[in-house]
């Protein structure tokens, strides 16, 4: 898909910590919705949070709210993930995802959006 990279995957031990981060380039950044999903092979794509960019709205899904924060840094054209207290159910290959064209509002962009890019992901292995 191009212009989204995503790290920050590996292993961790259940109750462990990650930190996932996705740069973007400025043009698919600014001002637009970017998010994380998430999936198993053999299984649909889980959204877990979005963010409108131009004022940093964010949306959670219900198992991503109290562990998992989004995040953003317009220095860095990037939008990050802090997922705390991981479980195992939490493994999966972890994409970012955002609009093209950019979302122009926030209105719209939440954790179930359907975004027309995405990167290459980073996996996520969490062991008990």
């Amino acid at each position: 898909q191009g212009q989204l990279v995503e790290s920050g995957g590996g292993p961790v031990q259940a109750g462990g910590s990650l930190r996932l981060s996705c740069v973007a380039s400025k043009s698919t950044y600014s001002n637009n919705c970017v998010g994380w999903f998430r999936q198993v092979p053999g299984k649909a794509r889980e959204g877990i949070a979005a963010i409108w960019t131009g004022d940093g709205s964010a949306h959670y899904a219900e198992f991503a709210k109290g562990r998992f924060t989004i995040s953003q840094d317009n220095a860095k054209n990037s939008v990050y993930l802090q997922m705390n207290n991981l479980k195992p159910e939490d493994t999966a290959m972890y994409y970012c995802g955002a609009e093209d064209p950019p979302l122009p509002h926030a209105f719209l962009c939440d954790e179930k959006y359907r975004y027309q890019k995405w990167g290459q992901g980073t996996q996520v292995t969490v062991s008990s």
